[in-house]
């Protein structure tokens, strides 16, 4: 069970920074202000499945008095945020010849599970996907763990996660799974080969 965010997937595709960076330059939004309005009022209710993503985006927008539409802004925000970082998309890939399933395990709405699959293509490259919309619970909530071996029928002792949220690490280890905190430049194959052998 592999994190998304801070694992897998890294900023932004052209040097690794974070997806905001340029946003004022190249939409006229200004970060703070669409962090306020969205990503801490409504993004939970969305990233759990309460809410859909296009109106609660467009709300904050057009209380900004922007002219970018929810749309552009997904558009802009889903490919500014979509850097696969390489060395582990290998480990995985090595993972998985070796017989290990690999599915992520992650804090995402619908829309952006669904571009990560099918437009960054990571569909071909893991055995599946539990996220948070789906399992209407967010790590490190214990209902998403549940959700997890229901999802992919594994027990508890079956699966390991590695991410780099040290709360969501506990959560998981609370519940029975194996955990490992991911730190920038572990290296995914020497995890695996500590934690099955």
């Amino acid at each position: 069970m592999l994190d998304v965010d801070g694992v897998l997937v890294f900023g932004r595709p052209s040097d690794g920074q974070h997806w905001m960076v340029g946003l004022e330059k190249d939409l006229g939004i200004i970060p703070r202000k669409i962090s306020r309005c969205f990503f801490k009022a409504e993004w939970n209710s969305v990233l759990e499945g309460r809410m859909s993503l296009i109106p609660a985006l467009q709300k904050a927008l057009c209380e900004l008095g922007s002219d970018i539409s929810a749309e552009e802004f997904v558009s802009y925000w889903f490919k500014m945020s979509s850097r696969i970082v390489a060395p582990v998309l290998s480990d995985v890939r090595k993972a998985r010849k070796q017989g290990i399933p690999v599915y992520l395990a992650t804090n995402q709405c619908h829309e952006r599970a669904d571009h990560l699959l099918n437009t960054v293509g990571l569909c071909k490259e893991i055995d599946g996907i539990v996220h948070s919309a789906m399992a209407g619970y967010q790590k490190p909530n214990a209902g998403f763990y549940s959700y997890g071996e229901r999802k992919t029928g594994y027990c508890s002792e079956e699966l390991i996660i590695v991410d780099d949220n040290l709360e969501n690490v506990e959560a998981a280890m609370a519940v029975g799974w194996q955990a490992v905190h991911w730190a920038d430049g572990d290296n995914l194959s020497s995890i695996l080969q500590r934690s099955i052998g």
